[in-house]
């Protein structure tokens, strides 16, 4: 179980630890954002005695990271663009050594990176127009004005700055009052004797009337830097790298909730830079709307452990390497699909079902010997919600089985897995299935492939109009059969899948009407299309009869398509 500690630091002290490779930052730790406004701000808020937020640090040692955990070391040149914007610049993987760095930064790292840069780093600005890829930019620095009678701050306006801290790129045209920040780390102004002359020396210039204003200044300064513990942080040892993922993710969120699949991208992009480029090609045309998590959990599939969900360098490399045969996994996917008349497109919201498909698809190259196996799965997975629970451990689960089975999916395998073995009491429950659920919508589909239009868009109706049970009951049914009946007016036996403008025009129409008004050629149509039972009345008075003939017909076809 991990403890917590807390305790406080210097702003110095804490610089020097990341100077000297104490302080890394976990591989998850990326980009960093700032602009050049948010470190002046930070500045301001400082020697205004505003607090700067809580850190949190994760103790690491040999017991909490392995081998291939990978650390990023903080910044120590950003290049703004001419906006003053950071450009997303990349960390640069490293391992540790443990006896030098034991400690990794999960929250603080933008404020950490900008008091580095300030102090002890280098601030580019990339002028207009030139390219990014070009090295540096015009030299800045980070001055603060120490003639109160400059100042050009709006006393009144919220959130502005109240001291006149800015970064210049002038840097050949200062103005003599003002103070660049980071030479307060000058040893005159470190030793306790010589700091009231080193004072003195910096404020020569500024007017009398302002010299006792830059005196606060400066020794507020020192004291923000060197003397007051500001920077006040939790410590969490004993924690493994899942538990810290975790914890990254819960204390930066911005205000909006980050996915664990989000900083895995951002993992898997340190260890491979253009995943995210290569994901968007992928995920065009027929795979548009999968999104990223699904190829990320794909990998985590073929190439490591579902459940844990952590990419590492092994997982990377191997996605990475082996990036073509794995986009024509998916590729081979969708043709297989394709030849069962089911559109890959259907399940960008389910994608999970699919994972063991091209789990099956990657690892055996014959797999077109047992096309039987793929559809009794994908079938049996989406008809009796496999997924709707517990998805990592059922992913881990079915890679199992088919290790086992000699790297096949097959009807037997299934049979021995209770959540996918055929059961009267599973096909009980799609044909109780009602209008409007997953279940009663995939049941229709599935028993439409044959002679379903994909250019057409299809609605689930009532083959008998349910609100023809809401009237008035036939005077030769009994008030109990009319109440068994008006139950089981919404589920799947009374349902069909019709065309959307069919749909329109038959509305509430008396099923008998319905039929009545067509030619011979449209009603044979219409019977296998609806899986309508032959010599059946479709009268509403015998809509008990009808209700369990077509029942045993559906069980039969439901029957067939579950392998």
């Amino acid at each position: 179980m991990s403890r917590l500690i807390d305790d406080s630091i210097t702003i110095y002290e804490a610089l020097q630890n990341i100077k000297n490779g104490k302080f890394v930052m976990p591989a998850f730790q990326r980009q960093y954002v700032w602009s050049m406004e948010q470190i002046e701000k930070l500045w301001d808020s400082i020697l205004l005695d505003y607090p700067i937020a809580t850190f949190l640090f994760w103790h690491v040692d040999d017991d909490n990271v392995t081998w291939d955990t990978y650390f990023c070391n903080f910044l120590s040149e950003v290049t703004f663009d001419s906006r003053k914007q950071a450009d997303s610049v990349n960390y640069e993987l490293s391992n540790i050594d443990v006896k030098i760095t034991d400690t990794a930064v999960l929250d603080g790292q933008q404020r950490l990176t900008s008091l580095f840069l300030s102090l002890l780093g280098k601030a580019y600005i990339r002028q207009k127009f030139a390219r990014r890829n070009n090295n540096g930019g015009l030299v800045t620095k980070l001055l603060i004005e120490l003639n109160k009678n400059k100042l050009t701050v709006d006393e009144e306006e919220y959130n502005s700055k109240k001291y006149d801290i800015k970064f210049s790129e002038k840097v050949g045209k200062l103005s003599p009052t003002q103070f660049e920040i980071k030479n307060i780390l000058d040893k005159k102004f470190q030793d306790e004797t010589t700091r009231p002359q080193a004072i003195e020396a910096a404020i020569v210039n500024v007017p009398a009337d302002s010299k006792e204003y830059a005196r606060e200044i400066l020794n507020k300064l020192y004291n923000k830097i060197f003397v007051e513990k500001l920077i006040r942080f939790t410590e969490i040892q004993d924690m493994k790298q899942d538990d810290a993922l975790e914890m990254f993710v819960r204390f930066n969120s911005g205000g909006k909730a980050l996915r664990k699949s989000e900083i895995t991208m951002s993992i898997l992009e340190a260890y491979w830079p253009s995943a995210k480029t290569e994901f968007g090609k992928l995920l065009t045309d027929s795979y548009a709307g999968f999104g990223s998590d699904f190829i990320i959990r794909s990998a985590l599939m073929l190439y490591g452990d579902v459940v844990k969900s952590n990419i590492s360098k092994q997982i990377a490399e191997e996605l990475k390497n082996n990036w073509n045969e794995f986009k024509k996994a998916f590729k081979t996917l969708e043709i297989v699909l394709k030849g069962m008349k089911i559109e890959v497109s259907r399940f960008s919201s389910s994608w999970n079902v699919l994972l063991p498909i091209v789990y099956f698809i990657y690892y055996n190259p014959d797999y077109n010997n047992n096309l039987e196996g793929i559809r009794a799965y994908l079938v049996r997975a989406v008809l009796f919600t496999y997924f709707q629970s517990g998805t990592t451990g059922k992913l881990q689960q079915m890679k199992s089985n088919i290790n086992s089975n000699d790297q096949e999916i097959t009807v037997d395998m299934l049979e021995q897995m209770n959540d996918l073995r055929v059961t009267d009491g599973k096909i009980e429950d799609i044909l109780n299935a009602e209008k409007g659920s997953r279940v009663a919508g995939e049941a229709l589909y599935y028993l439409s492939l044959d002679w379903r239009n994909k250019n057409f868009k299809y609605e689930q109706d009532h083959l008998h109009p349910f609100d023809r049970f809401d009237g008035s009951k036939p005077i030769s049914v009994s008030m109990e059969d009319w109440r068994r009946w008006r139950g089981n007016r919404n589920r799947l036996s009374n349902l069909q899948l019709l065309e959307g403008r069919s749909n329109g025009s038959k509305k509430d129409m008396r099923l008998a009407d319905y039929y009545n008004d067509m030619n011979d050629e449209q009603k044979a149509e219409f019977c296998k299309q609806a899986m309508i039972p032959k010599d059946v009345s479709l009268e509403i008075e015998d809509f008990e009869k009808f209700y369990e003939a077509r029942k045993a017909i559906l069980t039969e076809r439901i029957r067939e398509l579950l392998g």
